[in-house]
């Protein structure tokens, strides 16, 4: 039996501070456990799982087995958007994000339990793949989801500030895993380390997981989803039910978004993207060990200059949020783009200029001016920039899409590109190139600042 479109019998739940509070620590909690997560497994491939999960190969095949291991979750991610993404479009983003917050805390956290290769054999590794996929397929649609809650939780006024909060997350993920495998590797002797003391960062996460499924399970539903005119009974109509009650006068709207021409949206926030997700897996990832093994800087540096530019993050993003609030999302994007691409070639020339003090100003201000900053703007244009009925999936999909392309294969064409050529300038090419993907997103686009969330169409 076909449902009828009308408009709902009842206002949708009222918000209020402490609704707003929860959703802001919620998505925090969310996106600090998935880069905390996805951190907490880089470091133990890089350090340990070569030795416990493939001890039978040599050293170096065993890193690369950890290292694809690893790798496998990003698969698993771009599945995990798509299925999450369709999945909260259509029955809501409160049961989404509960699901996905359990997958990741119970992945990461099993991890820890997981018996060895002395143990089980072959079992041991095949058990750890199993798990990086579910941890992957959870984490997939975590912040696209985290980043849409708090966009339609949010006033039009505040809402680039609000939406930025998401963005700490990243910070807190990725510093908590780092001072937790520095804590171990500095107390515990290698055997230690080795026999029990890995475990121990991935079964602490058991305990941001039970917070945040805490905080979840008391969570309102976005009130756009609520409020949008083609949800009926908590449920997204399908194009057949919209198709069936056509000729009813509420369905103006929704016909409209239906016959929307889709695509534009898309790849503009693709492009939008770019800058952050490249820029990041170039100062982030592969700068660090350029720096030590090409550069035969000590490799304390790089990662030392990381840790102070995620802490100065901590006010580099919502005063992005604030500024994105005051002039507009195009007006910042075409800045620190801009910005971004004139900056990368005196900052390839201050790392490569072997002054400690030189290296670390360029690596502070190339991840908060390059990755950090367009992050923050990116959290609440790419909301924007998509229609409610289909806003979940499709910023789920352009997060994910454009991380595989510019961050997943970015540091691998840079390690080549730096290979072949012997010289520094192609990271410079690469960053501007990246820069100038979002600066020209941002200039073909419209300004998105304020717009309705409730309206069923994209912005173009």
């Amino acid at each position: 039996m076909t449902e009828s479109i009308a408009p709902p019998t009842a206002e949708p739940g009222t918000r209020n501070t402490r609704d707003l509070a929860k959703v802001a620590v919620s998505g925090w909690l969310g996106t600090a456990m998935e880069f905390m997560d996805f951190q907490l497994y880089s470091l133990a491939a890089a350090i340990v799982f070569n030795k416990i999960f493939f001890p039978e190969v040599s050293p170096v095949i065993g890193l690369i087995a950890a290292m694809a291991t690893y790798g496998v979750g990003y698969v698993a991610r771009l599945v995990g958007a798509i299925y999450f993404g369709r999945m909260g479009d259509r029955i809501g983003r409160k049961k989404v994000l509960f699901i996905t917050i359990a997958l990741m805390g119970a992945s990461t956290t099993l991890i820890g339990v997981l018996p060895t290769y002395a143990m089980i054999g072959i079992w041991a590794p095949i058990l750890l793949v199993a798990l990086r996929l579910i941890q992957g397929f959870g984490a997939g649609a975590e912040i696209a989801g985290a980043t849409v809650m708090l966009a339609e939780y949010a006033s039009a006024r505040r809402r680039g500030l609000i939406s930025s909060l998401v963005c700490l997350g990243t910070n807190s993920g990725t510093l908590g895993a780092s001072a937790l495998w520095a804590i171990l590797v500095a107390a515990l002797p290698q055997d230690q380390l080795l026999s029990w003391g890995w475990r121990i960062p991935f079964l602490a996460s058991f305990v941001l997981m039970i917070f945040a499924v805490w905080i979840r399970r008391s969570l309102k539903e976005s009130p756009v989803f609520e409020e949008r005119a083609d949800v009926v009974d908590g449920v997204a109509l399908s194009k057949q039910d919209i198709k069936e009650n056509a000729k009813t006068p509420a369905t103006s709207t929704i016909e409209a978004a239906l016959h929307q021409r889709k695509g534009k949206a898309f790849l503009i926030t693709l492009g939008l993207r770019f800058g952050q997700a490249g820029n990041s897996g170039l100062v982030q990832t592969f700068l660090v060990g350029y720096l030590a093994t090409v550069l035969l800087v000590d490799k304390s540096v790089g990662t030392a200059a990381i840790v102070y530019g995620s802490l100065l993050g901590f006010v580099t993003i919502p005063v992005m949020g604030l500024l994105g609030d005051r002039f507009g999302r195009r007006p910042l994007y075409l800045v620190l783009s801009a910005l971004t691409a004139l900056f990368a070639i005196p900052m390839m020339l201050m790392i490569t200029s072997g002054n400690t003090g030189l290296i670390t100003v360029a690596m502070v201000v190339g991840l908060n001016l390059g990755v950090l900053s367009l992050f923050a703007m990116e959290s609440v244009t790419m909301a924007e920039f998509f229609g409610a009925r289909t806003r979940f999936t499709q910023l789920a999909l352009a997060k994910e899409i454009g991380g595989i392309l510019a961050t997943a294969i970015g540091p691998l064409l840079a390690a080549t590109l730096t290979a072949v050529t012997g010289h520094w300038w192609p990271l410079a090419a690469m960053l501007i190139g990246y820069s100038l993907i979002t600066l020209v997103s941002a200039a073909v686009g419209p300004e998105v600042r304020g717009r309705d969330m409730v309206r069923l169409e994209d912005a173009v």
